[in-house]
């Protein structure tokens, strides 16, 4: 049976195999996996809830929809699937015997030399004919071609994504809104042979699309042909003649650049068709209305097949899908970073920005642009992401990076933005304007490749501060707070500044018990100026035993404020015990008191500031 065939028979089997008592959770020793007894369950659901026959035809389209994006993302778990209801299937046709008139050839009497025409016999002298040599010369034969199985995706054009170590060559199929059609297009072409054609903007995902179909509806051990631009074709069809019992199929992306009197012609689409040999192709939407409407030869081809096109928009169906996919985290910084790109745009430019970033930084290249764009990338990083940066943050951020900085001199601060906000591929740029005016954000695939590398550096604390003090409101404030306790606090140990840090925000924002800690911890670990802090906020909530040895290790550290009010505490201290010996009947502390009164008489605010 063919993929189509066995497609069906599965439905079939899984509507059969589902219809009764949910025997898969019965500990059945063929269950298998959780994830196929809760496919299992949900089909069963869907069963029950349709029992009316006229709606049973709604459970199969369901059953198939799910089958294909099914196979997309996970194709050995349909085979898992097809295998634990195996007892369901209906009996497997059997083929039907292939009728076939032979015709034997005889020649006598002389010698030919060219090919052999079936006629019986031929009779006759010597005769000699002077033919072009065939076109498949220089085409591979079928036998030779890889298998689908096996095959490369991006050696057949998909576009790469973001692929670190653990990460696989590309992230789990998201279903598209087209699927169903072009599903049951590439059947179609599969039985009857024909033109399968995806249309759709640049990176608006064809390719993957059209290969995820390929992938769905044919066998695995399908032999692929994908010719490079240019190829002579009109050899293919004695090829696909002579191909045996082997499956094979034309994929042909960016079909533009296999039109034209020795590609893919009317008579070569006409013959591929009658051998059954399906055609799967791409084009941009541009390129394509261009060859339908221009010449006549390219509108021969084009023309027997309505495209199926993918919209560059995503609806709400397919971002759906997209936010379910919750395992890849390619996937989910593309739900959440994408912004004003689709999730292909998404996935395929990302690599190439990251790439260029990382080699501007050279000095005969765009080291300031590199500069600002890390500026960018680590205020996102902090949590200043979509709603931007201000130019002159940018220019501030800067100083953060003192070696880089002077490095880039070369540059100008103006020749450096505008290579960083210069558009590539037609898309974006490695920085995209943010919510608000004249403001800047690093491209949100950037942000997140950095933090999934190991390798990357870390946001340097004065970032933390910087993107804490511009951040535009209460909102953003709190994410830069979330974010740097994500970030810091499992490193507090190892850094006396990374308290301080902490400290200081979490002071900023209002939370003083919080920052209280972090200043403490920063002073236990030797940090003179936090220990100062620490002493006053101890001193001003009265807890003055706690307070006296932070603000004396900062004293003793020449810390003026901290000598200052250490003095005043103390003074205090005294003039309590003076007066409770004075009201005791000591004179000499009773003449004590007034002056010291008069010294220690501080504003009510001053060890608080």
């Amino acid at each position: 049976m063919g993929v189509a065939e066995e497609r069906e028979a599965l439905v079939v089997a899984l509507m059969r195999a589902t219809a009764g008592e949910p025997w898969w959770r019965a500990g059945t020793p063929q269950a298998g996996e959780d994830a196929l007894g809760d496919y299992l369950s949900r089909v069963h659901q869907w069963q029950r809830q349709d029992r009316v026959p006229y709606r049973r035809s709604r459970v199969r389209d369901r059953i198939q929809t799910t089958l294909n994006a099914m196979a997309r993302a996970t194709p050995a778990q349909v085979a898992a699937l097809a295998e634990l209801v195996r007892p369901y299937f209906p009996e497997e046709r059997k083929p039907e015997a292939k009728a076939s008139a032979t015709t034997d050839n005889a020649v006598s009497g002389g010698a030919f030399h060219a090919p052999l025409i079936q006629a019986g016999s031929v009779s006759g002298g010597v005769h000699t004919y002077y033919a072009q040599p065939p076109h498949s010369s220089a085409l591979p034969p079928v036998s030779e071609w890889p298998q689908l199985e096996a095959a490369d995706p991006i050696v057949f054009g998909v576009r790469r994504t973001r692929r670190l170590p653990g990460e696989s060559p590309l992230p789990p199929y998201v279903s598209r809104d087209c699927d169903r059609e072009l599903d049951a297009r590439v059947r179609e072409a599969v039985r009857s042979g024909g033109l399968v054609v995806v249309t759709g903007a640049p990176l608006s995902g064809k390719t993957r699309t059209a290969w995820a179909a390929l992938s769905a509806n044919l066998p695995g051990a399908t032999r692929v042909f994908a010719p490079p631009p240019g190829t002579d074709l009109r050899g293919l069809a004695a090829l696909a003649r002579g191909r045996g019992e082997e499956s094979c199929v034309l994929w042909l992306d960016d079909l533009e650049g296999h039109l034209g009197e020795q590609g893919l012609t009317p008579t070569v689409l006409a013959e591929l068709a009658r051998l059954r040999v399906p055609v799967l192709a791409t084009m941009d939407d541009e390129a394509y209305d261009a060859r339908r409407f221009g010449t006549p030869a390219h509108a021969g081809v084009l023309g027997g097949a309505a495209p199926v096109e993918l919209q560059r928009v995503w609806s709400a169906v397919e971002l759906a899908y997209l936010d379910a996919f919750d395992g890849d985290p390619r996937l989910r910084a593309a739900a959440v970073w994408s912004g004003g790109q689709t999730a292909p745009e998404y996935l395929a430019v990302g690599p190439e920005l990251m790439e260029e970033w990382r080699r501007a930084r050279r000095l005969n290249a765009h080291p300031r642009g590199h500069l600002l764009v890390r500026a960018a990338i680590d205020l996102a990083r902090c949590g200043v992401s979509r709603a931007g940066t201000p130019v002159d943050v940018l220019r501030e951020a800067q100083a953060m990076y003192p070696e880089e900085a002077a490095a880039a001199g070369g540059e100008s601060f103006e020749d450096a933005l505008a290579w960083a906000v210069g558009i590539r591929h037609g898309v974006t740029g490695l920085l995209v304007p943010g919510e608000r005016h004249d403001t800047w954000a690093a491209f949100g695939s950037l942000p997140a490749d950095v933090d999934a590398r190991a390798d990357s550096s870390p946001v340097p604390l004065d970032m933390w501060k910087l993107a804490f003090d511009k951040a535009p409101d209460k909102g953003s404030r709190w994410t830069v707070r979330w974010n740097a306790h994500e970030s810091l606090v499992p490193q507090a140990d190892s850094d006396p500044e990374i308290p301080v840090v902490l400290a200081g925000i979490n002071a900023a924002i209002g939370d003083i018990e919080t920052a209280e800690f972090w200043y403490r911890k920063a002073a236990d670990a030797g940090h003179t100026e936090a220990a100062a802090t620490a002493g006053q906020l101890l001193a001003s909530r009265d807890a003055t035993a706690e307070a006296l040895p932070y603000l004396e290790q900062a004293a003793e550290a020449g810390i003026v404020r901290s000598q200052y009010h250490l003095g005043v505490l103390l003074a205090a201290r005294a003039q309590s015990w003076l007066t409770l010996a004075a009201e005791n009947g000591h004179s000499a502390a009773a003449q004590t008191l007034p002056p010291l009164r008069k010294v220690t008489a501080t504003p009510p605010d001053t060890v608080k500031e």
